[in-house]
C-alpha cells in the first residue's frame, strides 16, 4: 500500500506546483502590461511548467529507494 501512498503525494505536489504556475502565469498577466515581455515572461513559466510535467518522475521517493519512514 506505500506505493499508492507515494503515488498520492506525487500526484498532490504535481498538483500543486501546476496550481502555482497557474498562479504565478495570472500574476504575470495582470501586472505585465508590455506585450512583448508579458509573452516571454509566460513562455518561461510554460517552459518551466513542461519541464515540470516531464521529470516528475526522474525525482527519486523514499519508498522507492527501499527507505522506510
Amino acid at each position: 500500500m506505500s506505493g499508492v501512498a507515494g503515488s498520492v503525494i506525487s500526484v498532490n505536489r504535481l498538483f500543486i506546483a501546476m496550481i502555482c504556475y497557474v498562479v504565478l502565469g495570472v500574476l504575470t498577466w495582470s501586472t505585465i502590461t508590455d506585450p512583448k515581455i508579458r509573452g516571454g515572461t509566460l513562455l518561461i513559466l510554460a517552459l518551466f511548467a513542461v519541464k515540470t510535467l516531464l521529470r516528475r518522475k526522474d525525482v527519486p521517493h523514499a519508498d522507492e529507494r527501499g527507505e522506510t519512514d
